[in-house]
């Protein structure tokens, strides 16, 4: 999670992680930042996140992105 939230933190060092629920739904991550996000996520933790995955319930806080990475590591 550390990671993730250092890789959040490049993009927008504004905003708390560890508390907003609504990065997306709010317009906080931005669509260029939430593609950057996805890019960084992919080579980071080296999961390839499919574009169907690409919805506000997987993106909207640091603790969704987080299980929806652990979920793609298990080979959901």
């Amino acid at each position: 999670m550390e990671e993730l939230i250092e890789i959040l933190e490049d993009i927008n060092p504004e905003v708390d992680y560890g508390a907003c629920e609504n990065l997306v739904d709010d317009g906080i991550l931005t669509s260029f930042e939430l593609v950057l996000l996805v890019t960084q996520i992919n080579d980071s933790f080296g999961v390839s996140i499919p574009p169907t995955w690409i919805v506000p319930e997987n993106f909207n806080s640091a603790a969704a992105m987080f299980r929806m990475i652990r979920r793609l590591e298990e080979g959901e």
